[in-house]
């Protein structure tokens, strides 16, 4: 197991000589020993550790000037959309909000002052499939930046640099440490020139993690392929059920044949993932009612941990969202997220069926 070396400042042989290490600010090796791994599992060649997911994304948006352009999935977590929305926007960098599971609306939406490209897949909550390969085509083609936030998927069931993506985003506070006790993000990249910028701004900005953040993520990073494998198996399950539930209007999952993008799925996914949204009979209080009463479920936000969670988006995640472009993507009052974790599923399928019944 990696030391938890909690130094703030390391000593020099000689006035600038330093031994590999000289502020923790900077480096240390408790957050190198992750940012090795987390570039080793997304088959990247530089890795970067952050303080939450939004800090990682900010230090990436950071690298924009006014008067670029990104254009970004219509459906993303709230906070991308709050970072991009409310606080990038004042300062001059634009974005246009766009469904890229349609390949011609992006090559619309490319303009000549369009720098990055920002891709969720799936996505968070309409679990919609963006298809990398083309996609990041397209991007290279303008000469943009694309970038893929792989919180959802994990390196265990997609690795979008493989599939042509420049760059990729984590919160390692959900299924890489897996356990709900840590917040952290990671950016991950085979660009040498974009690391080095990366690198300069996580020094200079320091929304870092702290060293024992870091070993517990590589502590997570063990059992990842093991949790998410067995949570996409339960969670294959649960949809299947909810599927044919009278108390459920739709279920939408990526490993149901009735999801319209099924075979991308297939395709681009090792196996389905352990994210499930549905749409709850009786709208905003027959949502209400079934978050209120379920007991193994969590209401909570985030996803990802040991623990089953459950959430209703537009009122939590997603509030950040305004109510019409929450509606125009499908956000809707009665839609519920799942996130399976590790319980058995018996307990897990009882659980929802007394929850739904009083919908």
């Amino acid at each position: 197991m990696p030391p938890i070396v909690l130094a703030s400042t390391f000593a020099q042989s000689s006035p600038g000589v330093h031994q590999g290490f000289e502020y923790a600010r900077t480096d240390n090796p408790t957050r190198r020993a992750l940012e090795t791994c987390l570039a080793s599992l997304e088959g990247g060649h530089y890795g970067l550790a952050f303080g939450s997911g939004c800090a990682a994304m900010t230090t990436l948006f950071l690298t924009l000037r006014p008067g670029d352009h990104v254009v970004s999935c219509d459906d993303v977590y709230g906070g991308t959309f709050r970072l991009l929305d409310k606080v990038m926007g004042p300062l001059g960098i634009e974005t246009s909000w766009v469904d890229l599971s349609n390949p011609s609306a992006l090559e619309a939406a490319i303009r000549p002052e369009t720098k990055l490209l920002w891709i969720e897949t799936p996505t968070n909550p309409m679990l919609k499939l963006v298809d990398l390969t083309i996609v990041t085509e397209i991007a290279r083609r303008h000469g943009v930046l694309s970038c893929v936030d792989n919180t959802f998927a994990t390196p265990v069931l997609q690795r979008p640099l493989d599939l042509g993506a420049d760059v990729v985003v984590h919160s390692t506070t959900k299924y890489l440490n897996g356990h709900s006790d840590v917040v952290g993000g990671a950016i991950i990249t085979r660009d040498e020139k974009l690391a080095e910028k990366l690198r300069f701004l996580q020094n200079s900005v320091g929304a870092i993690p702290s060293p024992f953040d870091c070993f517990m993520v590589l502590r997570g990073i063990k059992t990842l392929s093991a949790r998410v494998q067995a949570a996409g198996e339960r969670a294959t399950k649960l949809a299947n059920w909810l599927e044919g539930h009278a108390g459920v209007q739709k279920v939408i999952y990526p490993g149901l044949a009735s999801h319209p993008q099924f075979e991308l799925a297939a395709r681009q996914m090792r196996a389905p993932l352990a994210m499930i949204s549905v749409v709850v009979r009786g709208g905003l209080a027959g949502a209400t009612r079934m978050l209120e009463r379920t007991k193994i479920f969590t209401l909570a936000e985030s996803l990802g941990g040991v623990e089953s969670l459950i959430e209703h988006p537009a009122s939590m995640t997603h509030g950040a969202v305004p109510p019409n472009q929450r509606a125009a993507i499908g956000i809707e009052d009665g839609l519920v997220r799942l996130s399976v974790g590790l319980e058995g599923f018996e307990d897990l399928r009882a659980d929802l069926e007394q929850a739904l019944s009083f919908t």
